[in-house]
């Protein structure tokens, strides 16, 4: 990444707007349940304060779209962080104006502040100069740390940079980024990728992206039946993408030609319906009965997918290989994270996507047993997809 980074600017005395992805989960009495979001991005916030900067932080939080909902407010994240930093924050009442302009005129060097969501504000998804311009206006310098919004290209992510210089990368992007770029350019060999999730058609741009770069690629999840179907074998009541079935033909087609090793489930768990609870069995992949549908991989595929893997020395995971939300079918995904766990033992290097396959490592309780878990879904999906981030691209170069 020829951008700059946090280290390259001196920092000493500056307001130093940062770009941060609070977007975390609370439960209904507005409880943090998980803070991940929060203490990855805590080397950036302190190696600002440690550098003689101020740090004024901007994050969104949910979809209020442009209405301000209390609910939605980053007032818990202003706790958390004080508690995990024993600092003073300053929660602001807005992201913009003379109130929040005072405010930071009125704090000492090492408080912090944190303005509140952006998106209280339609302006800032829209991308309109003028909010732009008054975000910019807070700060002397910019730095985006916020990987899982990289992919959209909103007013602070994007164009705020057009007002304000200069612009670099944080610690928590610039990790994203090299994880990433590393595993796709230059990666320990074999590197082998595994995809999951509902529907081929939110990973088409990764299947063709990942063809020519990978020497594995493993499907499961439910964009697997697309696949079968495409086989010519009967899939039940499993998901099915019917529009979707001749590109999966096509792909099929092409990794004959290319010397990728696709390989994509050989059995799978069967249910009568879609519950927890339902009656179920485990069937090949070619007798999948009418009535019943496709809910996870089974034992079989299980087995090769680890025959596949035990040599990798690096992996990529995205998309959970059943409905793991439902414990009864978690039983194929729970497998895979246990055995990134143990190659990352071996050595390997195992990166997880985020979204749904970082809420099924945490679920295993192996979070901390690879080598990294995205913080962004979208974003690393769209890297995965060799997109370029606008985000990223809007950075000042080196």
């Amino acid at each position: 990444m020829n951008k700059l980074f946090i280290e390259d600017l001196d920092l000493k005395n500056k307001k130093v707007l940062v770009r941060v992805d609070f977007n975390v989960p609370l439960d209904e009495k507005g409880n943090i349940t998980s803070d991940k979001r929060i203490r990855e991005s805590l080397p950036t916030i302190q190696y600002i304060i440690k550098n003689g900067g101020r740090p004024i932080l901007m994050s969104h939080l949910g979809r209020p779209d442009g209405k301000k909902i209390p609910s939605m407010s980053l007032k818990p994240v202003a706790q958390r962080l004080k508690d995990l930093l024993h600092a003073d924050v300053h929660m602001a009442e807005d992201c913009i104006g003379d109130k929040v302009e005072k405010l930071i005129h009125s704090t000492k060097s090492k408080d912090i502040i944190l303005l509140e969501n952006l998106r209280f504000h339609t302006e800032e998804e829209d991308n309109t100069q003028t909010f732009s311009q008054q975000l910019a206006r807070l700060g002397d310098v910019y730095i985006n740390d916020a990987f899982g919004t990289a992919h959209r290209a909103h007013a602070s992510t994007a164009g705020i940079t057009q007002f304000i210089k200069p612009c670099a990368s944080g610690y928590l992007m610039k990790k994203e980024l090299d994880y990433l770029g590393n595993a796709i350019n230059q990666p320990k060999r074999p590197l082998a990728a595994i995809l999951g999730g509902a529907k081929i058609s939110g990973k088409i741009d990764v299947i063709e992206n990942l063809l020519s770069k990978v020497d594995i690629l493993i499907i499961g999840g439910g964009m697997v039946f697309t696949f079968f179907r495409a086989m010519g074998l009967a899939t039940g009541n499993s998901i099915v993408e019917k529009d979707k079935i001749p590109l999966a033909k096509s792909i099929l087609e092409k990794t004959k030609k290319l010397k990728v090793d696709f390989v994509l489930s050989v059995d799978c768990v069967v249910a009568k319906e879609f519950k927890n609870d339902a009656e179920q069995k485990v069937v090949k992949r070619e007798a999948i009965p009418d009535g019943w549908e496709g809910l996870d991989i089974g034992p079989e595929s299980i087995k090769l997918f680890k025959e596949k893997l035990k040599n990798a020395k690096t992996v990529i995971w995205n998309g959970p290989l059943g409905v793991f939300e439902m414990d009864n079918f978690s039983k194929g995904t729970s497998a895979i994270a246990q055995l990134l766990s143990e190659i990352t033992k071996q050595g390997a290097i195992s990166i997880i996507g985020g979204g749904d396959s970082a809420s099924a490592i945490k679920k295993a309780g192996l979070e901390k047993a690879v080598t990294h878990v995205s913080t962004g879904g979208g974003a690393s999906l769209e890297f995965l997809e060799g997109k370029k981030l606008p985000g990223v691209i809007a950075l000042t170069d080196k």
